[in-house]
This record gives C-alpha cells, structure tokens and sequence, in this order.
C-alpha cells in the first residue's frame, strides 16, 4: 500500500475520531483532498483499523489498492478515474473505446444514478459501504441533485466523502449535508521531505514549492512536467523580452496557470508586499497597475476557454506576446 504523507495521516486520524456519515474535505488545490478521502474509505473499510486509520495488509486494503473493492463507489469525471486508475462502467468503457465520444470532464448524471443504486445495495464485506466524490466540484447542478436525498438519508452503515478544491461551487444543500474539514498545509520541511521521497531531485524542490505556492502535490506537477521547474526562475524575465521559447513543451493551461502567478506576484511587490511564487529577484521592475490590472483580466478571460481545441502553438505566441506588451508598459 502507497504510504500517504505525514500530515495526511494526522489528518485521518483526527476525523476517524469524529462521528458523522458525511464528509467534505475542501481547500485549494494540491494539498492532498484526493489522498484524505481515500485514507478515510480505507480506514472504514478495513478488517482490522487502528487508531491511525487502515492496516494495509487485509483483503480489503488490498481490494482498494488494486481498485477491486465492491463496497466502495468511486464518482469521478471519467478523465480523472483513468488519470488514477479506476476502471469505468463497463457501458461507458466502451462508448470511449469505440469512439462515440471522449472521457467526461464533469461526474456524468448516470454515474450518480449508478451511485445511489448501490447506496441501496447491502454491503459485501459487512464493514459498511463507502461513496467517495472527488472533485466534488465537477457535479453539475442535475448531478448535484440527484445525491442529494441519499446524502441526507442514507441507507444503512454508508458514508460519503466529498473533497473539493472549489467548495464555493458546490450547491449550498450540497454543503449544509456535510461536516466541512479545511485542508491543512504542510509545513515546508514536510513538504520537501515528501517530494524527495517521491523522486525530486533535491536541487529544485525548493523551487518547485515556490512555483506551487507550497502545495505539494502541484508542486510534483510541476517537478514531473518535463523540465518547467528548471525554467521556473528565469520565466518572468524571458517573457518580458518576449520570448516564446522559454513555454517550448508547456500547454496553454499550464502557460496560462504560470501567467496569472507571475502577474499576482508583481501586482503584490507594485502594492509593497512580498512575492509568493517567485524569487523577488527573478522578478522584472513592475509595471503600471493599470497594465498589470488589464492583463489579469484577460488572463482570467481566457482561462475560461484554454481547454479548447486551439492551435497550442500559436496560442503559447499570443499569451507570450501580451506577457511582452503588459510588462514592457509604462503608460
């Protein structure tokens, strides 16, 4: 069984304490939701649990790890399950194979159905049953209703998790049926402890924190991302002299990700504040506010559509283009 990281097991072990047959695990991005919620399914689902949650070693544990176990309902927008490795209903599998279309990017509405059907079913093992909804977010409003009357009465020994890392998004009865617990943040020396632990190279693990703002699991993103953490200081001073090289292999979600950090960064040093996710000295004179401003909203604009099917390339030039424009402005 994959270890979770130490501030995970801190976290599991406070909320196995607590009674309640809902949880919503919410913060920003990167610091762990995924990992919590599948450290609780396992931990309610296991023969023989401690105090710190699962043993790993029991049929059960070992029917998680290889995404095997029949009480416990995996929802997920099908392009994360394959991203992580949970297999797909044997009619959606095959819509996909056959290419009548591509992975959901939200949790579909059928997929909830699927999920209340089995909330009624009696569990196979006697320990109860387990729904866990990861990104909760990604429920449109059908979906979200359709989990709403199970989620308030529930059949049975059943319990739900729900991890998010836009809770604001979530119905507010979505909410209002579950006992909210903030993620915590790890401390930097966890932090880098992990992510070496995980194969990062010692030298930019620092640099990878920074680029993610301290969260751990963006920051592996990053580390595994094909060479951005090596380029990561000298970003905001390429593009201020326009040049598109420095995004050779980004796609235009992460350019646009990288974009908007290095805008926030030099709109807090033009407002007197520290940067977060670059070094001050890799950081160009800030511009007007008013440019910085301007540019923050176009970036936001355009994150709104950076999933379409544009010319990556040519969509890379544009965003390093208004980069050049926006830093070089003195109006």
């Amino acid at each position: 069984m994959t270890v979770p990281p130490a501030w995970i097991v801190a976290q599991a072990r406070q909320l196995l304490r607590r009674r309640g047959h809902a949880w919503l695990l919410l913060g920003p991005s990167g610091l762990g939701q995924y990992s919590l919620s599948l450290e609780l399914a396992r931990a309610w689902l296991c023969d023989q649990p401690g105090p710190d949650g699962a043993c790993g070693q029991c049929p059960s544990c070992h029917a998680i790890e290889v995404r095997g176990h029949t009480d416990l309902c995996v929802l997920m927008p099908e392009t994360v399950m394959l991203a992580l490795g949970w297999p797909l209903a044997e009619k959606a599998q095959k819509e996909i194979d056959d290419k009548s279309r591509k992975p959901s990017k939200e949790i579909r509405v059928d997929a909830m159905r699927d999920a209340v059907d089995f909330a009624q079913r009696t569990s196979g093992r006697g320990r109860g049953k387990v729904v866990l909804v990861y990104p909760a977010e990604r429920m449109n409003h059908v979906t979200a209703n359709a989990l709403l009357k199970t989620l308030e009465e529930p059949a049975g020994d059943l319990h739900f998790v729900l991890a998010s890392e836009a809770a604001h998004q979530l119905l507010p009865t979505i909410r209002s049926r579950c006992q909210s617990h903030t993620m915590s943040w790890p401390t930097q020396q966890e932090a880098a402890a992990w992510l070496q632990g995980q194969g990062v190279e010692e030298t930019v693990v620092l640099q990878v924190l920074r680029a993610a703002g301290g969260r751990p699991d963006d920051a592996l993103d990053y580390a595994q991302a094909g060479g951005h953490a090596k380029v990561w200081p000298s970003l905001p001073k390429a593009l201020a002299r326009g040049d598109v090289s420095v995004l050779a292999n980004w796609t235009p979600s992460q350019a646009v990700d990288a974009l908007l950090k290095l805008c926030h960064d030099l709109l807090a040093v033009k407002a007197g504040a520290a940067p977060r996710f670059f070094e001050p000295c890799d950081l160009p004179p800030p511009t007007s506010f008013a440019a910085l401003a301007a540019w923050s909203h176009e970036l936001v604009r355009t994150a709104r559509t950076v999933e379409h099917p544009f010319n990556a390339g040519l969509m890379l030039e544009a965003l390093v283009s208004q980069a050049h424009s926006a830093l070089n402005s003195r109006a």
